[in-house]
């Protein structure tokens, strides 16, 4: 049981104003693993305080980007060290398989700050213009101070995503961390004063969604970073439009992976386990919708639902389990739900279905449905589990005219012998991102969505280039 009293404001621990607390339940034993406060408005404001005075006042923006990147590079090295233990916490208090915990989780944010790390040292803060009027300086200067509110299925990676290049920009930070999965966040704050970050830089205040609003719309505040739900998103949106604060909105998908006539398979089959089912099948870019010709369908079917039939579920801390629980019975709730719902819109289940693999644990079959149509419920709702929708197309028009019909556009992913025409097509898919053959998150590259899938992107210069504002300082020739 790891027991938290305490919020980390201002560089160290400090007492919560309410006596509330965050239990937070092992999806696998559906026992207490941890308890930490529950935030709560008057510690945003002590938490919002703090960040804005190290902005305003403190080293952190005053620093070179040299000196910035160099206690990055510490924060970085010290998540390299201890990534097992991260990766480890991660499973334990929300369900990632270990395996994905390890790569997907811990490797991936450390990944992401290194990758900051490394381009705030060489990066171009400034450059000379020839303007027509004269020479002009441009600089690129932090944006504030940042709210980064962030979900419980990549809890370090959605918020490594927001934190590091708002730290390499020199802005301040306050996070709040899901109340599913807070744990991780008290081990990245000793990190964080371990590497020498100064008082006030980061905050974190875990807390639910009331207090969260109460962040975004806090006056302190310069900019909200946000992952989650696109209604969720959806207000956030609304709230900094009226007040014209700057944010980056990474919300849901219903991505398609096309299986195009001359794919290997097998080989498709296999990389679909990690495209489509990653984390439980609790991710936003999962391709769930999988699109097959329709003279390869009862083939694609076949190998589909032998594949994930076949699939390990069990305890997600065993590095044979392919499958762990989910987070929370809500979310098995929910999940089920859609299973049901699939079936009353006539599709067929294949494999999977409502029988539980397990007596105890938030577990949910893993499960493929056949005979879809892209109107259906399944096909359009984003589910959030391992449930895939097999959809059949008649030829490559249809299918890129299929994956385009919905309302997310974060990613998706062409399979084929013929990498170039993968790439043409994917090229016609109005998604933020569109693999070939595989699905990665590259930090170097930017990450973000079409349409209900959010505004701006993370990750890439394009993630740092969010949390700066430009100005320019003519002068005379």
């Amino acid at each position: 049981m790891r027991e938290h009293d305490r919020l980390f404001i201002d560089g160290d621990w400090a007492a919560p104003a309410g006596t509330g607390t965050i239990e937070v339940v092992s999806p696998h034993t559906e026992q207490a693993v941890g308890r930490v406060p529950e935030g709560t408005e008057a510690d945003i404001d002590a938490a919002v305080a703090a960040a804005r005075r190290a902005f305003d006042h403190g080293p952190w923006p005053r620093m070179t980007p040299a000196e910035r990147a160099a206690v990055l590079g510490r924060l970085a090295d010290i998540y390299a060290e201890r990534q097992q233990e991260m990766a480890d916490l991660i499973t334990e208090e929300m369900g990632s398989p270990i395996l994905f915990s390890v790569f997907g989780q811990a490797a991936m944010a450390q990944m992401v700050l290194r990758y900051y790390a490394d381009l705030a040292a060489g990066y171009a803060w400034e450059d000379e213009r020839a303007g027509m009027l004269g020479p002009v300086t441009v600089t690129r200067e932090p944006v504030g101070v940042v709210a980064a509110i962030y979900p419980w299925n990549v809890p370090q990676f959605t918020l490594m995503m927001k934190l590091a290049p708002a730290l390499a920009a020199g802005c301040t930070v306050v996070a709040k961390p899901s109340p599913e999965a807070p744990l991780d966040a008290y081990v990245l704050a000793e990190w964080i004063r371990e590497a020498g970050v100064p008082e006030g830089v980061v905050n974190i205040v875990p807390a639910g969604r009331e207090v969260g609003a109460y962040l975004v719309a806090h006056p302190g505040v310069d900019k909200v970073a946000f992952t989650g739900s696109t209604a969720a998103g959806r207000a956030i949106g609304a709230v900094c439009g009226e007040k014209l604060r700057r944010v980056t909105l990474e919300l849901g998908g219903k991505s398609a992976a096309i299986i195009l006539e001359d794919a290997d398979l097998a080989a498709t089959v296999e990389g679909l386990k990690t495209a489509s089912l990653m984390n439980n099948g609790e991710a936003c870019a999962a391709q769930t919708r999988i699109l097959a010709p329709r003279s390869r369908y009862d083939e694609v079917a076949d190998a589909l639902a032998a594949m994930v039939g076949g699939l390990a579920v069990g305890d997600p801390a065993d590095y044979g389990t392919e499958i762990g629980p989910l987070v929370t019975r809500r979310q098995q709730d929910r999940v089920e739900g859609y299973i049901r719902i699939g079936q009353d819109e006539g599709a067929k289940i294949i494999t999977g279905g409502l029988d539980r693999p397990h007596d105890r644990g938030w577990y949910v079959a893993p499960t493929v449905f056949a005979g879809v149509r892209n109107d259906m419920r399944i096909a359009r709702e984003e589910i959030f589990g391992p449930v895939l929708a097999l959809i059949p197309y008649e030829d490559e028009d249809d299918a890129v005219r299929i994956a385009n019909d919905s309302d997310y556009g974060l990613g998706g992913s062409v399979w084929t012998a013929d990498v170039d025409h993968g790439v043409e097509v994917a090229r016609r898919i109005r998604t933020g991102s569109c693999g070939i053959n595989l699905y990665v998150l590259d930090p170097n590259t930017p990450f973000g969505g079409f349409k209900d899938s959010g505004l701006g992107r993370e990750l890439g210069p394009e993630g740092l280039e969010a949390y700066l504002e430009h100005k320019a300082i003519p002068r005379p020739s």
